[in-house]
């Protein structure tokens, strides 16, 4: 067991889009990530996607509508759900997902697994 600085992790993470796992829990990731300008549609068959922004706006893109982030707000997208990411101004965030789960939703086109 040790206590997590998020900042502390935030400050490794050199590129947007490139979770970095800081650490698992009832087989989930806890991972920390920047966001700046716009991700990639896509959706998780198996796995809801937790985004708590620590840092910055972030605006979730679901075809049903956008959900507007700031510091301290957090979405769940439902599995099965289209969204697309975007930070104009760039963001830190933590993310939850089940460990495994490619970031977007193609395990061809995913960033591999960071641990830090």
């Amino acid at each position: 067991m040790q206590r997590i600085n998020l900042a502390e992790k935030l400050a490794a993470v050199a590129h947007p889009w490139q979770p970095h796992t800081v650490a698992e829990f009832n087989g989930h990731d806890l991972m920390v990530a920047r966001f700046q300008g716009e991700f990639r549609w896509h959706s998780h068959d198996d796995t809801d996607d937790l985004f708590l922004v620590l840092r910055g706006r972030v605006t979730l893109q679901l075809r049903s509508g956008n959900v507007e982030l700031g510091p301290g707000e957090l979405f769940v997208v439902p599995r099965g759900v289209e969204h697309c990411p975007r930070s104009d101004d760039g963001a830190e965030v933590l993310l939850m997902e089940r460990t495994g789960t490619p970031n977007t939703g193609d395990a061809a086109t995913a960033e591999p697994r960071r641990v830090l």
